[in-house]
């Protein structure tokens, strides 16, 4: 046997003598190696809402709707969005987007639709409905993978250019768009862009359906015009109720308190300004030059200090300077919030119900991220009264139809006690009652529970909001039902006094000794003075025919007796 100090004078003499045997830890080693995104995710597509047939069919029409409608309202453009679901058989769908958006250019339609993990809108401190650079490519991997078909995109950006056609597949090893076809191809449409993918799913209807989703989507986008083909061949329109557009989000830059020490370190390496006060005033929003002085004071830096030469215990005491410093919220142009009456007039386009109302919250900040609460409300009407409330879930304009009781919205209602708003609820359970209660929740980054984007996360800030906009509707919902409930008790009694109110006549009748045609007059004049003590009632609109006869009896009495004045 060879000692250990042998072999190593031999090694050391030749290497190539003596063979160094191998370990487990070298053969683990040759198994390494990197794993690209497109890879990871389609593998594991569950996180992207690719769990099953039916919510893969939802997730591929919203990322194209969400996508069309962030390009038709950046571009300030009306959208007319037109969407086929198409029954292949077999489980297999062919779902088509048009849209009459700005288009998209030649060179950027690979990447965009082929290339996980790539867009605009990751670093853009704006509120948008995309924002991680995954959906719609993630859905062309999805029909790539259950279906082996490309996608195909057509796309133009002006009449004067041609509309480009691709045919693509994501190559999923290295995360790169692979071009089938491409080419030019004639459009008769002046700019927009048409997404055509075939995917393995499902079609139900019901709460999580595509049918609900593109309702809810008209709901909160009262500005679109969305014309739907359904996997039975039948066509809805869905008007739009108002020409204007939403106002639009400015970009912003972060604010301190929203930093973290790991991104902040890396602002630092990144920033070309020279000191650290400058870096402070160009790198965060509503950081002045006196803001700047007195972080620099609180973190017991100088302000001069070269960004790139701080520390990671320096970058540290930055972060705490930051905390002890008093900075005024961040700005809110970066927000789009819907607005109380848009709300109102969405609900009415798509809910028959008999009231209506809605609150926008002031805008409020988690993390450093601004952000605005809205609720809606539509109660009565025809829908059912012996049930749970249906609650519509929001953010950023896009209906969240799945994991309802996971997020922060479901958390808020059920917390909220409405029973002081005339409706019946258990503890933890959402009210009864024949109501329907909208959520929105606009911010520059939406805190999704995953991936998927289906739940909102229970930040102490948002769930506050929340409360208080459920809370401001309920006052005004309660308020109506009180109301309703006095004017129906009224009315009942009224009812009963006007029941009798015949029997009175003819008991006077015989009493004073009347004519048979002052009888009539003796029940007019009985029910004018039931008017008169009685008061005023504010009848609503389930109440007017009830009393439509009444009225024309008095009208007519009075238009008598000025007759007989003349």
């Amino acid at each position: 046997m060879i000692k250990q100090t042998e072999l190593n004078d031999l090694t050391e003499i030749n290497p190539e003598l003596v063979e160094i045997p191998k370990t487990k830890a070298h053969e683990m080693a040759k198994k390494q190696r990197e794993i690209s995104v497109a890879e990871f995710f389609s593998r594991n597509r569950h996180l992207l809402g690719f769990d099953n047939k039916r919510k893969a069919l939802l997730t591929t029409i919203k990322e194209a709707v969400d996508n069309s409608l962030d390009a038709c309202e950046e571009a300030r453009i009306l959208p007319e969005i037109n969407i086929q679901a198409i029954d292949m058989e077999n489980d297999r769908f062919r779902i088509i987007v048009e849209d009459n958006g700005p288009g998209i250019i030649k060179s950027q339609i690979p990447k965009i639709f082929a290339k996980l993990l790539y867009g605009s809108k990751f670093f853009k401190l704006s509120q948008s409905r995309g924002q991680q650079g995954i959906g719609i490519s993630a859905s062309v991997m999805y029909g790539q993978l259950t279906t082996g078909r490309p996608a195909k995109i057509t796309s133009k950006i002006s009449p004067n250019e041609p509309a480009h056609y691709y045919e693509l597949h994501i190559d999923t090893s290295k995360n790169k768009p692979r071009i089938i076809k491409e080419g030019i191809v004639e459009w008769n449409k002046e700019h927009g862009t048409k997404v055509e993918l075939d995917i393995e799913a499902s079609y139900l209807k019901g709460g999580q359906s595509i049918d609900e989703y593109i309702k809810q989507t008209a709901i909160i986008n009262p500005h679109v015009t969305i014309i739907y083909t359904n996997p039975k061949a039948e066509q809805i329109i869905f008007a739009r109720a108002t020409d204007q557009l939403p106002r639009e989000a400015k970009e912003i830059k972060p604010h301190p308190y929203g930093v973290e020490l790991g991104r902040m370190i890396k602002m630092l390496k990144l920033t070309d300004s020279r000191t650290l006060q400058s870096f402070l005033t160009k790198e965060f929003s509503r950081v002045g030059s006196g803001t700047a002085k007195q972080i620099c004071e609180n973190a017991a830096l100088l302000p001069n200090t070269k960004p790139g030469k701080l520390s990671m215990e320096m970058a540290e005491k930055l972060v705490q300077g930051i905390k002890k410093t008093k900075i005024i919220s961040p700005p809110t142009d970066c927000i789009s919030p819907i607005t109380p009456d848009l709300i109102e007039k969405g609900l009415r386009k798509e809910i028959n119900a008999e009231f209506y109302c809605s609150v926008t919250r002031p805008p409020s900040v988690y993390s450093g991220n601004p952000f605005v609460v809205e609720v809606g409300i539509a109660y009565g009407g025809n829908q059912p009264a012996d049930k749970t409330v249906r609650l519509l879930r929001f953010a950023n304009r896009v209906p969240l139809l799945y994991q309802q009781g996971a997020g922060a919205m479901f958390k808020s209602v059920v917390s909220t006690a409405w029973r002081n708003y005339g409706l019946q609820q258990s503890n933890g359970s959402l009210p009864v009652g024949p109501l329907t209660i909208l959520v929105h929740i606009a911010s520059v980054w939406v805190p999704f529970t995953s991936e998927s984007k289906e739940a909102i996360a229970q930040y102490p800030e948002i769930i506050k909001e929340m409360k208080l906009a459920l809370q401001e509707a309920g006052r005004k919902l309660g308020s109506y039902v009180k109301k309703k409930k006095r004017v129906g008790f009224e009315l009942k009694k009224r009812s009963y006094i006007e029941k009798y109110i015949s029997h009175v006549g003819e008991a006077l009748k015989e009493l004073v000794g009347l004519k048979d045609d002052e009888e009539k007059k003796i029940e007019l004049l009985l029910k004018e003075i039931l008017e008169e003590h009685r008061g005023k009632v504010e009848l609503m609109e389930f109440d007017k025919e009830r009393n439509k006869d009444f009225d024309e009896e008095l009208a007519l009495k009075h238009e008598k007796e000025g007759d007989d004045n003349e």
